[in-house]
């Protein structure tokens, strides 16, 4: 077996170098006997694999099968709908391959890796868990001995971790390379190197369009690009349908609404089968399911409909309704997740608005931008190919066919419009090649790859020759946002992990509080029970301790969930939070953290500080200052406004601290703080610039004080603050001290230099106005000198002065002595 060589490989090594007993080599025998033995067990106990004959890609079974024995790298491009997916994993069985090792089965999204695997066992007649198994976030059902591994790639990137040869794996398959994620693109260039190392593991790459040729020659050999083997799709032809809306603004919900309404109407008159709408997020599937059900209600056929929600975010069970049986006509409303990911049954039709919620990273702003933008042809044709399988499919595009063919082919990749801080991280833990030299599908920009490091040098996790820091060694291993890692390091060092656990975790999931359009105003009252007017971080305790003693009082899971329903949160996402809370508690108490479990009764203000210090650590580009106008002047020449959801918006506090800015309508900052800019000085440390002015002795203090004034990205923490200027600038502090002290003759300066000294001037004074010159008495700067020349450099306070004075004078009592030469 594969995962044993690395293991024996050591064993036999250290035999040699001992050299190692007989009984020791007898024992290296057997083990290899053992693991040779699981392996020709496993071939015989290989499900028999069969294909349905209705799916395209069964027809090319034998072809795939054979490239996959002939090449180490094989892309298979097939149309939604070839079966691909499901069939791919089986042909590698029938291969050869799954002997030796697992046959590893990346999906994006855990809703796919889920329904994928329960497919694949069905069809070879085996229980989920058993020859076929998925590993996703908080759940793994995979038996040791599966065959056949589902998982998101986030999954697999994961386990490179702690088995960097992937050891585990005879073949990977990536499923959906095309979509491009952070993930994949990372992937995807982390196997390029590995099949260097692994010569044995065999990678399959599918790709839903025809961009299969970039990666055939991402995976050249002595520059022979790897075999593309094309699956058609589509099983019936679709009918493209271009409904433009009256105007070509993106932000007209209620336009695009009543066009979805009245496609759907349009469809429903063509005959009978499923229709699939897609649309941007979870709020457009709420509403416009919303608006089809008052408009369907006034027709004679809206008992027969069957409204149905498709995003990630929902249960499985709730996912699961859409390969149920139907006893009527269903329309699935669904984001972006329904385009490749899955395959919706008995779907005919297709209503397309042509737009999607894309998440941009501002390399200039350094802030998220979460905008409704158009998808790309390759996504249109996508979303087209959902229709067609059952019959003549019918796809309602509603934009024009000129908008279509003047959008760009393909989707951006993530890789290009994300910060790229966790990949260098992940790419420095794994002790990989520097970014620039990483085999990337795209290679990023140059200045991506050092806004990422200049992150990274903000939350002490590279240095300054970008090498790993302990810290940031440490906050590789947490499967968090290094951002948010971060936060949790700094908690550690305040004694405030508890809070920032219940903080940082929330972070990592969508708002479990819902504010539906219809019920706003209900909403927004049933959430000032968490309210915090000082900070919507601690609205997030508020919030978790409200959903604990829910669990607490062991109510049933019904009333539990109507609990929620009443203060408008979301069941499943709290639920999910304390998935991800309990993941991060036992990986920081399994690395040997240590902290008190109990959140407190109350946060008082020194805990306050403690808490949004740890925020400040992770989240210092987000910081603001409050102007003139009610806006806020944010890091690096932004302007930003407090979420009008948000509990600080009413008080709107000088100095702010936000989880998040995204840009929307606006630039807004989402889940915000009030904060001290003393705190963030001191978080800061070396990255705030210090300018010092006004430098002037000071008689009372008895020191050169200037003033100091501190910014950070173009904020003014402090405007003007007195320091003492001799321990930043000794030489020019002497100076001042030189001129406003001992040539001025302060008079607290008790010298009995400076009073003859001052007789001498006065009486040179004397002479002059006597004879009417004005070219006896030298001038202050010749005095400035003459006492420069005898001070030492790093002399600027009366103390100081009197010290060395004492020394200078004992032995040479006239050493500061004006004369009349």
């Amino acid at each position: 077996m594969l995962a044993d060589v690395p293991r024996l490989a050591r064993r036999i090594e250290h035999a040699r170098t001992r050299p190692a007993p007989a009984a020791e080599w007898a024992r290296i025998a057997e083990a290899i006997e053992r693991s040779v033995s699981r392996r020709a067990a496993r071939g015989a106990a290989k499900p028999h694999v069969t294909y349905p004959p209705e799916l395209p890609v069964s027809r090319g079974a034998d072809d795939i099968a054979a490239a996959i024995r002939a090449h180490p790298v094989v892309i298979v491009c097939g149309e939604t709908g070839s079966g691909k997916t499901t069939q791919l994993p089986k042909i590698c069985l029938a291969a050869g391959r799954g002997e030796r090792g697992q046959i590893g089965h990346t999906q994006p999204r855990r809703i796919a890796a889920r329904t994928v695997a329960a497919r694949i066992a069905h069809e070879l007649g085996t229980a989920v868990g058993n020859a076929v198994g998925y590993k996703v976030r908080f759940t793994d059902h995979t038996h040791p001995d599966a065959y056949i591994k589902l998982m998101t790639d986030g999954i697999l990137l994961a386990e490179t971790q702690r088995d960097r040869a992937l050891a585990a794996y005879d073949t990977i398959i990536v499923d959906e390379a095309h979509e491009r994620s952070l993930n994949i693109d990372f992937l995807l260039g982390y196997l390029r190197q590995l099949l260097e190392r692994r010569p044995d593991l065999k990678l399959i790459i599918t790709s839903a369009t025809l961009d299969a040729e970039r990666f055939a020659r991402h995976f050249a050999v002595d520059d022979k690009p790897a075999p593309v083997i094309e699956v058609s799709g589509r099983l019936f032809p679709v009918d493209a349908r271009y409904r433009p809306l009256a105007t070509d603004e993106t932000d007209d919900e209620e336009e695009l609404e009543e066009a979805i309404v009245s496609a759907v109407e349009e469809l429903w008159r063509e005959g009978p089968g499923d229709i699939l709408v897609f649309l941007p997020g979870e709020r457009e599937i709420r509403e416009t399911g919303e608006r089809l059900r008052r408009a369907l209600t006034r027709r004679p056929y809206a008992a027969a409909v069957e409204i149905v929600p498709l995003y990630a975010r929902l249960s499985v069970a709730e996912q699961q309704r859409i390969f149920a049986p139907s006893s009527g006509r269903r329309l699935v409303l669904a984001t972006n997740v329904a385009e490749t990911s899955l395959t919706v049954p008995g779907i005919r039709y297709v209503v397309d608005p042509g737009l999607a919620r894309i998440k941009r990273y501002s390399l200039r702003n350094k802030t998220t931008l979460l905008q409704i933008e158009k998808i790309s042809q390759s996504a249109a044709n996508q979303r087209a190919g959902r229709c067609g399988r059952v019959a003549d499919g019918v796809c309602v595009r509603l934009y024009s066919e000129e908008d279509f063919t003047a959008r760009p082919r393909y989707t951006d990749p993530e890789i290009l419009r994300s910060s790229l801080a966790a990949v260098i991280l992940r790419m420095a833990a794994l002790d990989l090649s520097t970014p620039e030299e990483f085999p990337f599908v795209e290679p990023p920009s140059s200045r991506a790859i050092a806004d990422g490091y200049q992150l990274l040098q903000e939350l002490d996790a590279v240095d300054e020759s970008r090498a790993l820091t302990p810290r940031g060694r440490e906050l590789a291993k947490l499967p968090l946002d290094p951002r948010i890692g971060r936060i949790l390091q700094a908690a550690r060092e305040r004694d405030c992990v508890v809070e920032a656990l219940v903080i940082a975790s929330a972070l990592a999931v969508p708002d479990p509080r819902e504010r539906p359009l219809e019920r706003a105003q209900a909403a927004d009252q049933a959430h000032l029970k968490f309210r915090d007017e000082r900070s919507d971080f601690l609205s997030l305790i508020a919030l978790w301790q409200f959903f604990a003693d829910a669990l607490a009082e062991k109510l049933s899971h019904r009333k539990i969930v109507e609990r929620c329903r009443a203060q408008f949160v979301s069941y499943l996402r709290l639920r999910e939070w304390r998935d991800v809370h309990d993941q991060l508690t036992t990986e920081l108490s399994e690395a040997g953290w240590q902290w008190n479990p109990r959140l407190p009764d109350k946060i008082d203000a020194r805990r306050y500080a403690a808490i949004h210090q740890a925020l400040l650590a992770g989240l210092l580009s987000n910081i603001g200052s409050k102007a003139e106008d009610g806006a806020y002047d944010g890091a690096r020449g932004i302007r930003f406004h407090l979420h009008p959801g948000s509990g600080i918006a009413r008080k709107a506090p000088k100095w702010v601290l936000a989880a998040e800015l995204t840009e929307t309508t606006r630039l807004y900052a989402r889940c915000a703080a009030a904060i001290e800019p003393e705190w963030i000085e001191a978080i800061a440390g070396d990255g705030v610039t210090r300018d010092y002015f006004d430098a002037h002795w000071e008689s009372k203090r008895g020191e050169v004080v200037a003033s100091e004034r501190v910014k950070l990205y173009g904020l003014t923490l402090v405007a003007r603050r007195p320091v003492s200027y001799g321990a930043i600038d000794p030489a020019a502090a002497r100076d001042v001290f030189v001129r406003e002290a001992l040539v001025a003759g302060d008079p607290t300066i008790k010298a009995p230099f400076l009073e003859r000294n001052r007789r001498l001037i006065a009486e040179i004074a004397e002479l002059e106005h006597k004879a009417r010159r004005q070219d006896v008495l030298v001038d202050d700067d010749t005095i400035a000198a003459f006492y420069a020349e005898r001070t030492p450099p790093d002399v600027s306070t009366r103390a100081a002065f009197e010290r060395w004075r004492a020394q200078a004078e004992a032995r040479d009592p006239n050493l500061l002595l004006l004369t009349r030469e």
